[in-house]
């Protein structure tokens, strides 16, 4: 039943993190409105004719959508079914439910109000969060013999391993604002923004400098990282962001082309991913004892 409840929530993630690089795609070919603004419904049917590229893509993100919801409560009614006495009543399958209620209503307020910034940056947001309870639900049931390589301990404690978490979710944040505002083109060149350290081109380029300024603390805390407490975890998580850096500099370089703006948002949700599992390789949820093993002072 624990490796059931395992593979459903890596399937749950994994479809997550496909329903992210939809989104993005939905984005950058601004097929947001590819559904008029009907929700649930696409164009006021349940399957709208697919003569518009932009409808196939919008239309494509909601059946994603769709898949994740169902993944996500047949996981929590499957951690239910698991309950075992004296475990907490708050687990990350629930946690996952409420964002996953929050999530839809955000999507359905960002249709009807035609994609405002704000609206969409929480939408990243909250799949982001729902991304990472995925991911914890799935590691923290999968046993400690099926790990593939030793826990490594976190080199600066758990507050520094909170520091990292949350430096990667805002930078992934001011990623989603700089992108929505139409900031990416506000910073040439690179790695400055525009020849400058201190930027005097306006509020669009004063965002899109933060989120690059945040992207290189995030890589120098990677470094630290990988240096104190070497292991394939913190060494992926380190390659993924040095290509994430490239890619976003190539992107800025080359004109903002799309195929690389959506390589971008994929490699950026990869590094979230990464960071959350390494938080929980440095502070490892303890699995629960089985009944059938459990001594009579437990």
């Amino acid at each position: 039943m624990t490796r059931r409840f395992t593979t459903l929530a890596w399937s749950a993630a994994a479809c997550t993190y496909l329903l992210i690089v939809l989104g993005a795609v939905v984005r950058i070919t601004g097929s947001g409105m590819g559904c008029g603004d009907h929700w649930p419904l696409c164009n006021g049917r349940l399957f709208p004719p697919l003569d518009d590229i932009g409808t196939v893509i919008e239309w494509s993100h909601r059946l994603v959508a769709a898949l994740v919801s169902v993944l996500v409560v047949a996981l929590a009614v499957f951690d239910w079914q698991l309950r075992r006495p004296g475990r907490p009543s708050v687990r990350p399958s629930y946690v996952a439910l409420g964002l996953l209620v929050v999530q839809v209503l955000l999507g359905a307020i960002t249709v009807k109000l035609e994609l405002p910034a704000w609206s969409v940056v929480l939408h990243l947001g909250t799949a982001m969060l729902l991304l990472a309870t995925l991911l914890i639900a799935a590691s923290s049931r999968t046993p400690a013999p099926d790990r593939p390589h030793p826990l490594a301990p976190s080199p600066f404690g758990r507050g520094g391993t909170i520091v990292l978490v949350s430096l990667t979710f805002v930078t992934v944040l001011f990623g989603a604002l700089t992108a929505n505002l139409g900031a990416a083109a506000a910073c040439g060149g690179f790695p400055l923004c525009n020849g400058q350290v201190w930027v005097t081109a306006g509020p669009l380029a004063l965002i899109h400098w933060t989120h690059r300024l945040l992207a290189y603390a995030l890589a120098i805390v990677a470094v630290v990282w990988a240096i104190r407490a070497p292991s394939r975890a913190s060494f992926g998580v380190l390659a993924l962001i040095v290509v994430q850096i490239g890619i976003g500099a190539a992107t800025v370089l080359l004109g903002l082309p799309g195929g690389l703006q959506a390589a971008h948002v994929a490699v950026g949700t990869a590094v979230w991913a990464g960071v959350t599992l390494l938080r929980t390789e440095a502070h490892p949820r303890p699995l629960p004892v089985p009944a059938a093993t459990a001594s009579p002072a437990d």
